[in-house]
């Protein structure tokens, strides 16, 4: 297919993963992208994901992690907010398809006849509307880079390699595949062992799809012995067979596969004239900042999504973490994360924390916990940074406790309350009536009026003015379907309660915050700043609360 703005062929990359789930597709994605945008090529990444779901809104995030929301409002797998922190810019719902959603198309095309009477049949049209989803939606890149979700073998994904094999076909000399495994080092030999790489690489090979590059994901680099071995037996290139060991941050990979002459390598299998070095020397810059510093501040996380079992799982706030550390490193500090659990809430150690968040979540399990962590840091003055249910949660801790609204909550949480101060937003009353929930709430980027002279305010021209217009309004992302009670505005503003942004129309609030004599940062927000958080362009909300956070270490 060729360009719409070039007239040459658009180039595609499959990312696949093996051996393991888990092993970092979505960062090897990312890198690579990057390298090929700071190579000077226009790129569009895209993720594949083997779940009948439409979309990854409904998910838990426990089992599929956090769902990461684009500018126009589709709810995504967290990898896409792993390409916009690498590569700085807004993906929108193409970025993104699931195989319900492909199933959905391909039905709705049967009822309308747009088969002409033949049979449909899973292996021969699901495989045809996966490349044609592809190939429409990406007309303006010049790369196109698709991670298949999950590890090839699972029975789920099995259509989405046939997809492959076909592009393979279609697009020969203009398409290849980029294949994940994981090197272990098993305890009781104490060496590397590439069986289990090489395994996986035969699932591809029995599907008609080969490897053209190998990342191998393990502890320590592959050495040449291993390196050798995988080539010898699986007839991929040694060159091509790239090492991606642990790094202590995520940020470092696309140097490390730069130093292996990755992406110059990738443009002369893509049949790309005159390869380009990527230019990192500004990445290389901030990497080096990082190494060097020595200055830490401690942020707690009270949460509920991140304790499953005996572990515990990351992924269900990585936004909220990347954040954090794209704030804490723009001002010389490195993050130290403590989490906490708000069903078994250990309100001392919370209290040694410099800076306090609660994060997003829904329903009942926990509330308390978050109401506590609230109460606690306001009557410490401890920074506070409540995201979309985290600010929820601070409007009913304070008409608790400074209002005096005797068990106030959330209708979300208790429909019988006295004091309904978040209730259910007009629009959604009747879709939850009717049960439907999938895609239903308010998601995507919504404008938000900031309130002159606020702390809000002064974050955003503190630390990013460009993300305020010349009307005083921020565009932000929003993944929520219950809000404030304005019926109970007054009384909060009367109380102290400053309500910095709101919609447009002033109906909806968006911020609520202290003011700064009668607390050093205390501030919620509806939306979620965390989703447009970048490495190279942290969010001025967070670095206004880590800078609190870090002023407050002085505290007696």
């Amino acid at each position: 297919m060729l360009n719409q703005n070039s007239n040459k062929p658009t180039k595609y990359i499959f990312v696949s993963g093996g051996v393991i789930s888990g092993l970092g597709k979505g960062i090897i994605m990312s890198s690579l992208s990057l390298l090929l945008k700071q190579a000077g090529y226009t790129v569009s990444p895209m993720k594949a994901d083997m779940y009948l779901n439409i979309d990854a809104g409904t998910m838990n995030p426990l089992e599929h992690g956090e769902s990461f929301v684009t500018e126009d409002g589709k709810e995504t797998d967290l990898d896409l907010g792993h390409y916009e922190r690498y590569l700085n810019i807004d993906l929108h719902a193409n970025n993104y398809m699931t195989m319900g959603q492909i199933y959905s198309e391909v039905l709705a095309k049967e009822r309308a006849l747009e088969y002409h009477g033949k049979c449909v049949e899973g292996h021969i049209h699901i495989p045809e509307a996966i490349i044609e989803h592809i190939e429409r939606n990406n007309k303006d890149a010049e790369v196109v880079l698709i991670e298949i979700g999950g590890t090839v073998g699972e029975y789920q994904n099995i259509l989405f390699y046939e997809a492959v094999r076909r592009f393979k076909q279609k697009h020969k000399n203009d398409t290849i595949l980029v294949h994940v495994v994981y090197l272990p080092v098993p305890k009781f030999l104490g060496e590397m062992k590439s069986k289990p790489a090489q395994a996986s690489i035969y699932e591809l090979y029995k599907l008609g799809v080969s490897p053209d590059f190998v990342i191998c994901r393990s502890e320590d680099a592959v050495d040449e012995k291993r390196r050798g071995s995988i080539s010898f037996n699986t007839g991929v290139p040694a060159d091509h067979i790239i090492s991606s060991p642990d790094v202590d941050t995520v940020y470092k990979v696309p140097l490390v596969l730069q130093a292996q002459n990755f992406e110059m390598l990738v443009q002369q299998d893509l049949g790309l004239s005159e390869p380009k070095k990527s230019d990192l020397s500004s990445w290389q810059a901030k990497i080096d900042k990082i190494n060097a510093l020595t200055d830490s501040v401690t942020i707690g996380i009270a949460g509920k999504y991140f304790v499953s079992g005996n572990f515990s799982l990351e992924d269900s706030y990585v936004c909220v973490i990347e954040a954090i550390k794209h704030a804490c490193w723009s001002l010389n500090l490195k993050p130290n994360i403590k989490w906490f659990d708000v069903e078994n809430l250990d309100k001392e150690e919370v209290a040694k924390c410099d800076g306090i968040i609660v994060p997003q979540g829904w329903g009942s399990r926990g509330v308390e916990g978050k109401i506590e962590t609230v109460k606690l840091a306001r009557e410490k003055q401890i920074p506070y940074l409540g995201l979309c249910f985290g600010m929820q949660m601070a409007a009913i801790e304070f008409g608790r406790d400074v209002l005096g609204f005797e068990k106030a909550n959330s209708a979300e949480v208790d429909e019988k309350t006295k004091y309904p101060v978040i209730h259910v937003m007009p629009n959604q009353e009747e879709l939850l009536k009717k049960h439907q929930y999938g895609g239903t709430i308010r998601l995507g980027a919504w404008p938000c009026l900031v309130q002159k002279g606020s702390l809000l305010e002064e974050c955003y021209k503190k630390w990013g003015g460009s993300r305020l217009d010349e009307n005083n309004i921020a565009m932000e992302r929003h993944r929520h379907r219950y809000e404030f009670n304005n019926e109970y505005k007054v009384q909060y503003e009367k109380a102290g309660m400053v309500f910095s942004g709101t919609s447009p129309d002033g109906e909806i609030v968006e911020t609520m915050e202290l003011p700064k004599d009668k607390h050093p940062f205390f501030l919620g927000t509806q939306y979620h700043p965390e989703f447009k958080s970048r490495f190279e362009s942290p969010h001025p909300i967070f670095v206004g609360f880590i800078e609190a956070s870090r002023k407050n270490q002085k505290r007696a």
